[in-house]
């Protein structure tokens, strides 16, 4: 599958097949997710991968019951907390680039689960502290995001999307020719 196969065909997945992911793909994906640019190459992301039923059951304490999310990490074989440590990052013109960095390397690590069959689902509506508490996860770690990572046990339309005349402009702010 080729970059633009992925990222046009690549869909939030909330619900999953029991099956286990091979330890082999999920080494694959994460290897993949380091691969992602980061401010001045200091890399300041983390993952914590969950296949215990007993860690993942954990995580369920720190997301809304009213969240569409939860289901998904009840069906998923596989959850995967983006994790980055802001102390190995930086701040220019008051952005806090851990966050950018950890984007990067979530979206490479759904593009590549993707391109080898995977499912996954950006989940950012939780409760950070119960996690980090539930998990183990030090103080000084944010919690960017978490997906389930598995195989899809669903097909889900594509999710309507801005014209690009909306959000890309040329040469001057609001100019569209796009």
């Amino acid at each position: 599958m080729d970059v633009f196969q992925a990222i046009t065909g690549r869909r939030s997945i909330r619900k999953f097949k029991a099956t286990p992911v091979e330890p082999g793909k999920i080494k694959q994906v994460l290897n993949l997710a380091r691969l992602a640019p980061s401010w001045k190459n200091l890399q300041c992301w983390r993952f914590l991968v969950l296949t215990e039923p007993e860690r993942i059951g954990r995580l369920f304490e720190a997301f809304p019951d009213d969240n569409p999310g939860k289901k998904a990490i009840a069906s998923a074989p596989c959850i995967v907390v983006v994790c980055a440590d802001p102390n190995e990052s930086g701040v220019e013109n008051g952005i806090e680039y851990y966050i950018a960095d950890a984007a990067l390397a979530f979206d490479h690590l759904c593009l590549a689960a993707y391109g080898l069959g995977l499912g996954t689902c950006w989940m950012g509506w939780y409760d950070e502290e119960r996690i980090k508490d539930a998990l183990g996860i030090p103080a000084g770690i944010k919690v960017v995001g978490l997906t389930p990572l598995g195989y899809p046990d669903q097909s889900p339309n594509p999710r309507p999307r801005k014209e690009l005349a909306e959000v890309a402009f040329s040469e001057e702010w609001g100019n569209s020719r796009w």
